[in-house]
Protein backbone atom coordinates (compact mmCIF):
# COMPACT_ATOMS: atom_id res chain seq x y z
CA UNK A 1 0.00 0.00 0.00
CA UNK A 2 1.35 3.44 -0.97
CA UNK A 3 1.13 5.93 1.91
CA UNK A 4 1.70 9.66 2.26
CA UNK A 5 2.27 11.90 5.26
CA UNK A 6 0.04 14.94 4.68
CA UNK A 7 1.06 18.23 6.30
CA UNK A 8 -1.26 21.24 6.18
CA UNK A 9 -0.26 24.69 7.48
CA UNK A 10 -3.06 27.20 7.94
CA UNK A 11 -4.09 30.13 10.12
CA UNK A 12 -4.84 29.18 13.73
CA UNK A 13 -8.57 29.90 13.42
CA UNK A 14 -8.85 27.48 10.48
CA UNK A 15 -6.96 24.62 12.14
CA UNK A 16 -10.08 22.98 13.58
CA UNK A 17 -11.80 22.94 10.20
CA UNK A 18 -8.70 21.49 8.53
CA UNK A 19 -8.54 18.71 11.15
CA UNK A 20 -12.20 17.94 10.48
CA UNK A 21 -11.47 17.57 6.75
CA UNK A 22 -8.72 15.06 7.56
CA UNK A 23 -11.10 13.03 9.69
CA UNK A 24 -13.92 13.19 7.14
CA UNK A 25 -11.51 11.84 4.51
CA UNK A 26 -10.93 8.78 6.69
CA UNK A 27 -7.52 9.50 8.21
CA UNK A 28 -7.48 7.50 11.45
CA UNK A 29 -4.72 9.48 13.20
CA UNK A 30 -4.72 13.27 12.88
CA UNK A 31 -2.36 15.51 14.84
CA UNK A 32 -2.57 19.29 15.30
CA UNK A 33 0.46 21.36 16.36
CA UNK A 34 0.67 25.08 17.10
CA UNK A 35 3.17 27.20 15.17
CA UNK A 36 3.73 30.72 13.81
CA UNK A 37 4.62 32.32 10.52
CA UNK A 38 8.07 33.74 9.75
CA UNK A 39 7.19 37.35 8.92
CA UNK A 40 9.44 39.51 11.12
CA UNK A 41 8.24 42.32 13.39
CA UNK A 42 9.05 45.03 10.81
CA UNK A 43 7.05 43.27 8.09
CA UNK A 44 4.09 42.75 10.43
CA UNK A 45 4.18 46.40 11.46
CA UNK A 46 4.16 47.57 7.82
CA UNK A 47 1.17 45.33 7.09
CA UNK A 48 -0.65 46.30 10.28
CA UNK A 49 -0.79 42.68 11.43
CA UNK A 50 -0.17 40.88 14.69
CA UNK A 51 1.98 37.77 14.96
CA UNK A 52 0.86 35.19 12.39
CA UNK A 53 -0.28 32.26 14.51
CA UNK A 54 -0.56 28.98 12.62
CA UNK A 55 -1.84 25.44 13.05
CA UNK A 56 -0.09 22.46 11.48
CA UNK A 57 -2.41 19.50 10.86
CA UNK A 58 -0.88 16.20 9.80
CA UNK A 59 -1.82 12.57 9.21
CA UNK A 60 -1.08 9.46 7.15
CA UNK A 61 -3.21 8.76 4.08
CA UNK A 62 -3.48 6.32 1.19
CA UNK A 63 -3.85 7.70 -2.38
CA UNK A 64 -7.66 7.80 -2.22
CA UNK A 65 -7.66 9.63 1.13
CA UNK A 66 -4.96 11.98 -0.17
CA UNK A 67 -7.12 12.89 -3.14
CA UNK A 68 -10.18 13.38 -0.92
CA UNK A 69 -8.52 15.64 1.65
CA UNK A 70 -6.78 17.79 -1.00
CA UNK A 71 -10.06 18.20 -2.88
CA UNK A 72 -11.98 19.10 0.30
CA UNK A 73 -9.32 21.62 1.37
CA UNK A 74 -9.37 23.25 -2.07
CA UNK A 75 -13.16 23.52 -2.12
CA UNK A 76 -13.85 24.48 1.48
CA UNK A 77 -10.69 26.31 2.59
CA UNK A 78 -9.43 27.54 -0.82
CA UNK A 79 -6.03 26.05 0.10
CA UNK A 80 -4.77 26.26 -3.49
CA UNK A 81 -4.95 30.07 -3.40
CA UNK A 82 -1.69 31.53 -2.01
CA UNK A 83 -2.31 33.20 1.35
CA UNK A 84 -4.82 30.62 2.57
CA UNK A 85 -2.19 28.19 3.79
CA UNK A 86 -0.24 25.37 2.22
CA UNK A 87 -0.71 21.60 2.03
CA UNK A 88 1.84 19.00 1.02
CA UNK A 89 2.19 15.21 0.81
CA UNK A 90 5.44 13.46 1.71
CA UNK A 91 5.71 9.86 0.42
CA UNK A 92 6.47 7.28 3.11
CA UNK A 93 9.12 4.71 2.26
CA UNK A 94 8.41 2.25 5.07
CA UNK A 95 6.27 1.62 8.15
CA UNK A 96 7.43 -0.34 11.20
CA UNK A 97 5.30 -3.48 11.17
CA UNK A 98 1.80 -4.60 10.27
CA UNK A 99 0.24 -3.40 13.52
CA UNK A 100 1.57 0.10 12.95
CA UNK A 101 0.24 0.04 9.39
CA UNK A 102 -3.19 -1.08 10.58
CA UNK A 103 -3.18 1.60 13.29
CA UNK A 104 -2.31 4.33 10.81
CA UNK A 105 -4.62 3.25 7.99
CA UNK A 106 -7.09 0.70 9.43
CA UNK A 107 -5.89 -1.53 6.58
CA UNK A 108 -3.30 -4.36 6.97
CA UNK A 109 -2.47 -4.56 3.24
CA UNK A 110 1.19 -4.08 2.32
CA UNK A 111 3.17 -3.48 -0.86
CA UNK A 112 3.57 -0.64 -3.33
CA UNK A 113 6.11 2.11 -3.76
CA UNK A 114 5.39 5.85 -4.07
CA UNK A 115 6.49 7.83 -7.11
CA UNK A 116 9.72 9.52 -6.08
CA UNK A 117 9.79 12.01 -8.96
CA UNK A 118 8.96 15.35 -7.37
CA UNK A 119 9.16 19.06 -8.12
CA UNK A 120 9.08 20.35 -4.51
CA UNK A 121 10.86 19.50 -1.27
CA UNK A 122 10.18 20.24 2.38
CA UNK A 123 13.25 21.70 4.08
CA UNK A 124 13.25 21.07 7.83
CA UNK A 125 15.56 23.27 9.89
CA UNK A 126 16.37 22.63 13.57
CA UNK A 127 17.90 25.63 15.33
CA UNK A 128 18.49 27.23 18.70
CA UNK A 129 15.42 28.97 20.10
CA UNK A 130 15.01 32.63 19.15
CA UNK A 131 17.00 32.66 15.91
CA UNK A 132 14.25 31.87 13.40
CA UNK A 133 14.38 35.36 11.84
CA UNK A 134 18.15 35.02 11.42
CA UNK A 135 17.74 31.64 9.71
CA UNK A 136 14.91 32.87 7.49
CA UNK A 137 17.00 35.87 6.39
CA UNK A 138 19.64 33.37 5.25
CA UNK A 139 17.03 31.23 3.47
CA UNK A 140 15.46 34.23 1.74
CA UNK A 141 18.88 35.34 0.47
CA UNK A 142 18.86 32.14 -1.61
CA UNK A 143 15.29 32.52 -2.88
CA UNK A 144 13.10 30.99 -0.16
CA UNK A 145 9.62 32.47 0.13
CA UNK A 146 8.47 31.90 3.71
CA UNK A 147 8.34 29.29 6.41
CA UNK A 148 6.52 28.09 9.51
CA UNK A 149 8.12 27.94 12.97
CA UNK A 150 7.42 25.31 15.63
CA UNK A 151 8.84 25.17 19.14
CA UNK A 152 10.57 21.95 20.18
CA UNK A 153 13.03 20.49 22.67
CA UNK A 154 16.07 18.35 21.97
CA UNK A 155 16.32 14.88 23.54
CA UNK A 156 20.08 14.43 23.84
CA UNK A 157 21.23 11.96 26.51
CA UNK A 158 22.93 14.76 28.46
CA UNK A 159 22.82 18.55 28.40
CA UNK A 160 26.62 18.41 28.29
CA UNK A 161 26.66 16.46 25.05
CA UNK A 162 27.20 18.57 21.96
CA UNK A 163 26.87 17.83 18.27
CA UNK A 164 28.90 20.19 16.06
CA UNK A 165 28.71 22.75 18.85
CA UNK A 166 24.92 22.44 19.28
CA UNK A 167 23.50 21.55 22.70
CA UNK A 168 21.21 18.61 21.88
CA UNK A 169 18.81 19.04 24.81
CA UNK A 170 18.37 22.83 24.68
CA UNK A 171 15.13 24.55 23.72
CA UNK A 172 14.81 24.48 19.95
CA UNK A 173 12.83 25.97 17.10
CA UNK A 174 11.97 24.08 13.92
CA UNK A 175 11.22 25.73 10.60
CA UNK A 176 9.33 24.17 7.69
CA UNK A 177 10.22 25.68 4.29
CA UNK A 178 8.65 24.43 1.05
CA UNK A 179 10.93 24.96 -1.95
CA UNK A 180 11.26 23.96 -5.57
CA UNK A 181 13.62 21.01 -5.92
CA UNK A 182 16.05 22.95 -8.10
CA UNK A 183 16.26 25.73 -5.48
CA UNK A 184 16.58 23.48 -2.43
CA UNK A 185 20.37 23.04 -2.51
CA UNK A 186 21.03 26.80 -2.64
CA UNK A 187 18.65 27.48 0.26
CA UNK A 188 20.17 24.76 2.43
CA UNK A 189 23.69 25.95 1.57
CA UNK A 190 22.82 29.53 2.55
CA UNK A 191 21.36 28.37 5.88
CA UNK A 192 24.41 26.22 6.58
CA UNK A 193 26.91 28.95 5.71
CA UNK A 194 25.14 31.89 7.37
CA UNK A 195 23.33 30.27 10.30
CA UNK A 196 24.72 26.75 10.61
CA UNK A 197 26.71 24.92 13.30
CA UNK A 198 29.27 27.25 14.84
CA UNK A 199 26.93 30.26 14.71
CA UNK A 200 24.54 31.41 17.45
CA UNK A 201 21.62 29.93 15.48
CA UNK A 202 23.34 26.51 15.30
CA UNK A 203 20.99 25.43 12.50
CA UNK A 204 21.05 22.00 10.90
CA UNK A 205 18.72 21.16 8.02
CA UNK A 206 17.59 18.32 5.77
CA UNK A 207 14.87 17.88 3.16
CA UNK A 208 12.03 15.50 2.32
CA UNK A 209 10.37 14.94 -1.07
CA UNK A 210 6.87 16.31 -1.67
CA UNK A 211 4.60 14.34 -4.02
CA UNK A 212 1.75 16.86 -4.08
CA UNK A 213 1.44 20.48 -2.97
CA UNK A 214 -1.27 23.16 -2.88
CA UNK A 215 -1.09 26.82 -1.88
CA UNK A 216 2.44 27.54 -3.10
CA UNK A 217 2.81 30.58 -5.35
CA UNK A 218 3.82 29.41 -8.83
CA UNK A 219 6.93 30.67 -10.56
CA UNK A 220 6.55 32.80 -13.67
CA UNK A 221 6.23 30.44 -16.62
CA UNK A 222 7.72 33.07 -18.95
CA UNK A 223 10.96 32.96 -16.93
CA UNK A 224 11.25 29.19 -16.78
CA UNK A 225 9.25 27.75 -19.69
CA UNK A 226 10.97 24.36 -19.42
CA UNK A 227 9.95 24.12 -15.77
CA UNK A 228 6.36 24.97 -16.68
CA UNK A 229 6.29 22.16 -19.22
CA UNK A 230 7.69 19.74 -16.67
CA UNK A 231 5.07 20.84 -14.12
CA UNK A 232 2.25 20.24 -16.62
CA UNK A 233 3.58 16.76 -17.31
CA UNK A 234 3.90 16.00 -13.60
CA UNK A 235 0.37 17.20 -12.88
CA UNK A 236 -0.97 14.47 -15.17
CA UNK A 237 0.31 11.99 -12.57
CA UNK A 238 -0.36 14.09 -9.46
CA UNK A 239 -2.05 11.75 -6.93
CA UNK A 240 -4.02 14.69 -5.54
CA UNK A 241 -5.66 15.50 -8.85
Amino acid sequence: MILYYIIAVTDRDRGGKMASLFQEAGLTMTMTKLARGTANAEQLSLLGLGETEKSIVSGVADPQQLKAVFLAARRQLMIDIPGNGIMMAVPLKSVAGGRTLQYLTDNPMTGGHPDMNFSHELIIVILNEGYSDFVMDAARSAGAGGGTVLHAKGTGASRDRRFFGVNLADEKDMIYIVAYSDEKAAIMKAISEQAGPGTKAGAICFSLPISAVAGLRAREESILPEAAEQKKEEEKHDPAE
